[in-house]
């Protein structure tokens, strides 16, 4: 989740963010004022100890229940990859982006750690019914699994803040429905334990997507970083105002009445992804051979799906790419195009349609305030035969 790095897809490889600027700089003591007694330095480094000792208890006892944690078996189990989901490219993306690679961005300067026996979640605010869920509650729901692929709004054309898992969680449309939200309800405003906020449409929460409330990524309980014990997934919705990690807190309410954390800095109120695609073979500045030349990426349309990828060189005509099978349209989608290379240096550039019918926009857009637009492109150099 974060705008840039001092913006970006608030929660979700990994930004932290510094305090607020706005907050009153460290005081400066008087020079009469300088000096600590033994006894004074005893008591700080004691106190400091205490508090280093808490949190290592902390950590371990929350690594420990994570570790087991046994997870229930889906009530509805992800689908099998459809043979080709990965092209089996060097360099390539993988459909399915392993945990630890998975991009992090977040405002948490320390990972939150929270014990899932003392976790809940309240949904209130603009509601008929308040609800009070509980972690073992959680998982005694019916659970699904979903490929679904996350982005981060602060992602430059290109760029690595976007990835793809699997993930099992209760359907949040169901929870929210439980509260019974009123009319003219239209925001969930989503709060983590560290006190960040985000605010999705309510809309498209309840609108038929796999809108999760997850606890598990890729097969197992989420890591600590991700979210740990529940966090939001909600495909098709730039982090920032869907992935909430270690959320604790849903009130029912509206966009009028309350602004989430990066809204506050500027950024969109509501934010869909843009179709996009990148380029990850070959890389930047790769110096290659003469002859048939695979160009491969992945592109992305979460909700709506992608439908072609076309690559061009030195801006002459578009050519279009071979497109791997996916599961659904949540997900992104792996591409290639065969090149026949040939001596010089050459511009490479690509573009995704979704299944709308809409193609990418060629118009150079920042990230704010609502996600970065641009051709991705890759520059490289052919050897002479």
């Amino acid at each position: 989740m974060t705008p840039p790095p001092a913006a970006g897809d608030p929660q979700s490889s990994f930004f932290t963010f510094l305090p607020n600027p706005d907050d009153p700089s460290p005081r400066r003591w008087p020079g009469r004022r300088r000096f600590l007694t033994s006894g004074g330095v005893a008591v700080v480094t004691a106190a400091a100890g205490a508090v280093a000792g808490r949190e290592l208890i902390t950590r371990r006892d929350v690594s420990l229940a994570r570790a087991a944690l046994r997870l229930p078996r889906p009530a509805v189990p992800a689908p099998p990859l459809p043979p080709g989901t990965n092209l089996g490219i060097p360099g390539l993306s993988p459909f399915i982006t392993p945990n630890g690679r998975f991009y992090r961005v977040d405002t948490a300067l320390l990972l939150p750690e929270v014990d899932p026996a003392t976790w809940q979640l309240r949904i209130h605010g603009m509601v008929r019914r308040e609800v009070t869920l509980t972690f073992g509650e959680l998982l005694r729901r019916p659970l699904i699994e979903d490929y679904v692929t996350l982005t981060c709004v602060s992602d430059p054309v290109g760029g690595p803040y976007v990835g793809n898992a699997k993930w099992l969680g209760a359907r949040l449309a169901g929870l929210i429905r439980q509260a019974r939200p009123l009319a003219g309800a239209s925001q969930l405003l989503c709060t983590s334990v560290d006190g960040f906020t985000s605010g999705t449409p309510l809309e498209v929460v309840l609108d038929g997507r796999d809108a999760l409330l997850a606890v598990a990524m890729n097969g197992q309980a989420l890591p600590i970083a991700h979210g740990f014990p529940a966090r939001m997934v909600v495909p098709g919705l730039y982090g920032y105002v869907s992935a909430t990690k270690w959320v604790t807190d849903i009130e029912v309410t509206t966009f009028a009445a309350a602004d989430a954390y990066w809204v506050r800095q500027g950024w969109s109120p509501q934010a869909p992804i843009k179709t996009e695609s990148r380029i990850d073979v070959p890389g930047a500045s790769a110096s290659l051979a003469p002859g048939p030349t695979p160009v491969a990426g992945v592109a992305w349309a979460q909700h709506k799906g992608i439908a072609a990828v076309e690559v061009r060189v030195d801006r002459g005509p578009w050519h279009e790419a071979r497109l791997a099978a996916v599961p659904d349209i949540d997900t992104w989608r792996q591409w290639v195009w065969t090149w026949a290379a040939t001596a010089g240096r050459h511009l490479l550039e690509a573009r995704a349609t979704d299944a709308t019918g809409y193609t990418q926009t060629a118009a150079l857009a920042p990230p704010a305030p609502d996600g970065a637009s641009g051709y991705p492109s890759v520059s490289v150099t052919v050897q002479g035969s």
